[in-house]
């Protein structure tokens, strides 16, 4: 007699029945780290333009402007932060991206993936030609919809240096986006 190899119909059934149990029980753990790698990558993104902007105020000794900007296909500042923002050359000192004028746009960024939010108090951070960003002392922060506990800080100080904020107490509360 011949023994044949192979499965049978019920122990495939079984060994498919097992497989996704254990798939639904990783599946919430993953999506905590999908989130939090979507927001340390949107945080990196956020320090890298403050970081670009501060060198080259230095670099060019020209004032650079970082503002929040809600359309990047015709670049100007507005909006709320999580819908982007521009780092541009302030030419003329005016604060303001002149899109036909002497500014030049250094870098776009559009707007945060995962309905992720980012609130800072001011419209912008102007560095002046020695790094110092004139008037901003504060802190970004960085909301998804897990709330404050969840939350992360940017802090930039006047001297235009920025750091990770340490406690919650440096943090402005989330607002979830709906």
């Amino acid at each position: 007699m011949n023994k044949q190899n192979g499965f049978t119909l019920l122990e495939l059934m079984i060994t498919l029945a097992i497989a996704a149990i254990l798939a639904t029980m990783a599946v919430p753990s993953f999506s905590n780290v999908i989130k939090n790698n979507r927001m340390a990558t949107q945080y990196n993104e956020l320090l890298t333009s403050l970081s670009i902007a501060r060198s080259e105020a230095i670099k060019r000794g020209s004032p650079l402007v970082v503002c929040k900007s809600n359309d990047t296909s015709t670049p100007a500042c507005g909006g709320n932060w999580h819908d982007g923002w521009l780092v541009f050359v302030d030419t003329d000192n005016d604060g303001v991206f002149n899109a036909g004028g002497s500014d030049e746009l250094v870098r776009i960024h559009s707007s945060l993936s995962g309905n992720n939010t980012l609130q800072y108090d001011k419209d912008k951070i102007k560095y002046s030609a020695n790094g110092l960003a004139l008037g901003s002392n504060g802190t970004f922060t960085f909301c998804d919809d897990r709330g404050n506990n969840d939350s992360k800080g940017l802090v930039v100080n006047v001297t235009g240096r920025a750091r990770k904020a340490i406690n919650g107490d440096e943090l402005d509360n989330c607002l979830i986006a709906s």
